[in-house]
């Protein structure tokens, strides 16, 4: 079993939340997710996420603060995934907002699209499941504990 640990930044403005969406290339996709992704070598995750969200959506963002971590074990033989073995998944998740940059995709990465989607739209939107996590994170859902 391998550990991939990613950071994610939950970000939600009047005009909605920021994601970006997995292109069908990564094995589960097209599914919107949170800005984010895997840290470099010897990157504090704060600065992972603020990276992930600039080659994901074009924006300069600023990490406000950490929401929660998740944690979840994928396995190629029972989910669909680019993974070729059984891993766990860490995921950090902050709460950031915008400090500049503009609206763009990503080319030739993991994420084809992003754009702000209504909060009220989200709950249409095929999506994973660290969606509905972070929401729950950053107080847009209920927790179910």
């Amino acid at each position: 079993m391998t550990l991939r640990v990613s950071a994610y930044a939950v970000i939600v403005e009047e005009r909605g939340m920021l994601l970006s969406r997995l292109a069908p290339t990564v094995g589960i996709g097209p599914l919107w997710t949170l800005p984010g992704g895997g840290l470099d070598p010897f990157e504090d995750p704060a600065d992972a996420a603020v990276r992930e969200v600039r080659e994901e959506t074009g924006y300069d963002v600023e990490v406000d603060e950490l929401v929660g971590i998740s944690s979840l074990v994928v396995d190629p033989a029972v989910t669909p995934t680019k993974l070729t073995e059984k891993s766990q998944l860490l995921r950090i998740v902050f709460r950031a907002h915008v400090v500049g940059g503009a609206l763009a995709y990503e080319v030739d990465g993991s994420t084809d699209i992003a754009g702000w989607i209504a909060l009220t739209e989200i709950d249409g939107l095929p999506r994973v499941e660290l969606v509905d996590v972070a929401r729950t994170f950053a107080g847009l859902l209920p927790s179910s504990m």
